[in-house]
């Protein structure tokens, strides 16, 4: 099992990690998300949006098992993250989540 705020923080620091709900729509949009990771508690409508919009592009979807705060604290945060698509997973090892997430 792979220690997903280490990876995420590895994502961020030598790749592209888009935060936020909204950018994370648009970069699955505009065909740019290879992977995307919602909190547990993000807000209904926001979490349909995203699996919607993520199953027409066949972008993997993983849910991350905390809240938006312990997300944005894996992140390195000192604020709440509902959502974040990955664009370029740099030197981690946070796209082996996209093989154990179902694209719902």
């Amino acid at each position: 099992m792979i220690d997903i705020g280490r990876e995420l923080r590895v994502a961020m620091s030598t790749g592209k990690v888009i935060l936020g709900s909204r950018r994370t729509i648009k970069a699955i949009l505009h065909g740019k998300a290879k992977l995307v990771i919602i909190a547990a508690n993000c807000p209904k409508e926001i979490k349909e949006d995203i699996l919607r919009y993520a199953k027409l592009a066949k972008v993997p979807v993983f849910t991350y098992p905390g809240s938006s705060w312990e997300l944005g604290a894996a992140c390195g945060k000192p604020f709440m993250v509902a959502a974040l698509a990955v664009v370029d997973p740099g030197e981690s090892e946070i796209m082996t989540l996209a093989g154990s997430s179902e694209v719902k």
